[in-house]
């Protein structure tokens, strides 16, 4: 590994610090993983997985796979909710779909798993 880190994606800072496997950004606290030799994605954007390691691709019908309490309200996604025509998006949460009965929200490919139409 080189002697400088990379800067904080979120907010830019230089402060940026190794702990194991992950960079830190110390003033606004986010983490990200550090690169090791042969695990850098292959273009900027990378490529979006499911939980499984599948590949994403705009469109696609995914599952989701447990429950996911909504923020600010006592809604819950269940766990087997297939949602269909996914779009990917750049971020944390980088999933842009409409749930029926929840409305327009961002996933996370980690809580997901894609399925066959």
């Amino acid at each position: 590994m080189s002697d400088t880190l990379p800067p904080c994606p979120e907010c830019a800072s230089a402060y940026s610090y190794q702990m194991d496997a992950l960079l830190i950004c110390p003033e606004c606290g986010h983490e990200w993983p550090a690169e090791t030799p042969g695990t850098a994605p292959e273009d900027v954007g990378g490529i979006i997985r499911d939980s499984v390691g599948n590949a994403l691709a705009d469109g696609d019908t995914v599952t989701v796979i447990k429950d996911l309490k909504l923020k600010g309200s006592s809604s819950v996604i269940k766990v087997g909710t297939k949602v269909r025509g996914i779009r990917l998006v750049p971020g944390d949460h980088d999933i842009d779909c409409k749930i029926p009965g929840v409305g327009q929200i961002g996933l996370k490919s980690q809580f997901v798993k894609k399925t066959a139409d």
